[in-house]
């Protein structure tokens, strides 16, 4: 037997009910809802005008459950790659779970990114020397397209706070 059955009362008769995993609105009202394999609310369950800030994209390349990501037009079609702080490729966003290029992948475009390791509480950047990585120092070494982009702060070592931040380009002149 599922776990995300349950008995109920129905017209005086008891009933082996399913839970739902997604809400069709006014049809599920009343309805009593099931965590998805990850231990969550399906977005559908949200009130209207509230959602989660992702978008769905293609690879470039494959990503890891935790990298941060640069979103970009490649000949007339957006897609999602790694962000690098060595060579101009901003952060957007993150993903939570790893694809393997041309695949989509859903790109959160702010909150807990909850797949990273080994972060240090305190404030984060982009790494340049790590494509998709952070750092819990700055880029030192300028160049054409460095950049010094504060990702967010690290809360734990597995969980960063993502807020999108204007990078600054570390040109010498």
């Amino acid at each position: 037997m599922s776990t995300n059955k349950f008995l109920t009362v129905v017209n005086g008769n008891t009933t082996l009910t399913q839970a739902v995993t997604s809400s069709a609105g006014v049809a599920d009202a009343n309805k009593i809802p099931s965590l998805d394999t990850n231990g969550t609310l399906s977005p559908t369950f949200l009130p209207t005008g509230v959602e989660l800030q992702t978008v769905v994209l293609p690879t470039s390349e494959n990503l890891v459950a935790g990298d941060f990501i640069n979103i970009f037009d490649d000949s007339g079609t957006v897609k999602a790659r790694k962000a690098d702080a060595s060579n101009g490729r901003e952060a957007r966003g993150y993903v939570l779970a790893s694809v393997t290029s041309p695949a989509n992948a859903t790109v959160y475009l702010t909150g807990r990114n909850t797949s990273v390791i080994s972060a240090s509480v305190g404030p984060v950047y982009l790494s340049a020397t790590t494509p998709g990585g952070f750092s819990s120092t700055q880029p030192a070494t300028p160049g054409p397209d460095v950049l010094l982009q504060p990702l967010g702060h690290a809360l734990f070592p597995t969980s960063i706070l993502f807020e999108y931040d204007r990078p600054i380009k570390l040109t010498v002149v």
